[in-house]
């Protein structure tokens, strides 16, 4: 199967031979996905997906349009019309207490520079909100607090009506790129390279007022941050353009590990070697993580790595996943993973432990007793080391989803199904 790349084709290759690309054969015994069911309504680009309950999940992208969809059966519920241009963020949105109908609500941003409140049970407008100065590109609720935050050039506060609580200074010509909520009343914002943590102190007796301060910048990446996630109760994750992936302490925002490493897992080699020859900026861009109790999941240019949270090490790697950039990853069960890429397709991993090499055989016999058949020490060093330094574990394809026919922006995983979205169309497995 031929994939492409959007904006036409694959480019050529560094000068390091490539990876080979692991193939997975018709049979695919261990793949429980096996019936492709294609779901068309967008017009262009569909970039997010969102869960809404057991039964109902929805789309969004760069139509500007947002559609709601049976899980079941993939039958299109409601079309959402309101945007003007691309939706460039979309979560799910708590009722209010006051409120006696507990319907299903989301909110989504727009390049239009507009975020609207819906209501996914009949398809209505709540409300509104036109006031910004610039593209709202992150959402977030802080549910204990009962607001939410928008992140644009600034960030704002808002209460559940869709009042405007507080705002900051304008921070940034590019803005905010992710935000995610630590303790303390704090949040954490990627703005560029840089990570600025705010503090929200509410209304007191003293003061009535919402105000957000903020607390600290952290500069330890060199280059811009795409990816931003927390990974447990005490640790929060970042990953850069140029490959970089800190692990953040939750309380103290201190670095509690770094990895730059991603390209080769073996300390052996020489990295600046090893980028000039095989790396371009953009083959070790971090574009997403996932995470269980252990590992971190990492999509690294075309390939995944595993991180392991208490060696503070690469456990397990494939250098060349997908025939292009992975641009999501997500957890199955079973120590699975699954993966897309702007090549159009849609891959299952299984994470497995290696099975340890037998021990040095001791050489035995007359030629022994004078020294024949003797192992050279000093020639098997080199070859212990790199059995120590090696990966303890692999990623083995499992299953490859052929159906899309162009980049796969996301995927979301419920159940024994797959949503995945590529240009035009939903693939429903």
């Amino acid at each position: 199967m031929l994939r492409w790349l959007i904006g036409g084709g694959r480019e050529p290759q560094g000068l390091a031979e490539k990876s080979p690309l692991q193939t997975i054969g018709e049979e695919q015994t261990q793949n429980p996905y096996t019936e492709l069911l294609v779901l068309k309504a967008h017009h262009d680009i569909v970039r997010f997906l969102v869960q809404l309950d057991e039964y109902r999940f929805a789309s969004a992208g760069d139509d500007g349009i947002v559609v709601v969809w049976n899980a079941q059966t993939g039958e299109k519920l409601l079309e959402l019309n309101g945007h003007t241009q691309k939706i460039t963020a979309l979560i799910t949105f708590p009722s209010s207490e006051a409120c006696e109908e507990k319907n299903q609500l989301i909110l989504t941003a727009s390049a239009d520079r507009t975020v609207i409140l819906w209501d996914c049970d009949t398809g209505r407008q709540v409300q509104k909100v036109s006031c910004f100065q610039s593209t709202v590109k992150c959402l977030i609720v802080l549910q204990r607090l009962d607001v939410w935050l928008s992140g644009g050039n600034d960030l704002c506060v808002w209460n559940q009506k869709l009042d405007l609580l507080c705002k900051t200074s304008h921070l940034s010509d590019t803005g905010i790129s992710a935000l995610i909520e630590i303790p303390k009343n704090c949040v954490v914002a990627a703005v560029g390279k840089e990570l600025i943590i705010f503090r929200l102190v509410a209304p007191t007796e003293e003061s009535l007022e919402w105000d957000i301060l903020e607390i600290k910048r952290l500069l330890d990446h060199q280059d811009n941050i795409l990816s931003l996630v927390n990974v447990n109760d005490v640790s929060f994750v970042t990953g850069s353009h140029v490959g970089e992936m800190i692990i953040w302490d939750i309380l103290d925002w201190t670095v509690q590990a770094c990895e730059c490493n991603f390209w080769d897992p073996s300390p052996q080699l020489d990295t600046q070697q090893e980028i000039k020859l095989c790396q371009k900026p953009n083959d070790i861009s971090i574009h997403h993580f996932t995470w269980d109790e252990e590992n971190v999941f990492a999509a690294v240019g075309k390939g995944l790595y595993v991180y392991n949270l208490q060696l503070k090490r690469v456990i397990a790697c494939q250098k060349s996943a997908h025939d292009s950039n992975v641009l999501h990853i997500a957890k199955l069960p079973n120590r699975q993973l699954i993966s897309c890429s702007e090549d159009g397709s849609v891959r299952i991993w299984e994470l497995r432990e290696k099975q340890q090499l037998a021990a040095e055989p001791v050489p035995t016999g007359f030629f022994n007793m004078w020294g024949f058949g003797r192992v050279n020490k000093q020639a098997s060093q080199p070859v212990k080391k790199q059995q120590e330094n090696a990966p303890p574990c692999s990623l083995e394809l499992i299953g490859d989803l052929i159906g899309h026919s162009s980049s796969v922006e996301r995927h979301d995983v419920k159940k024994e199904r797959i949503a995945s979205k590529n240009g035009l169309n939903h693939h429903y497995l």
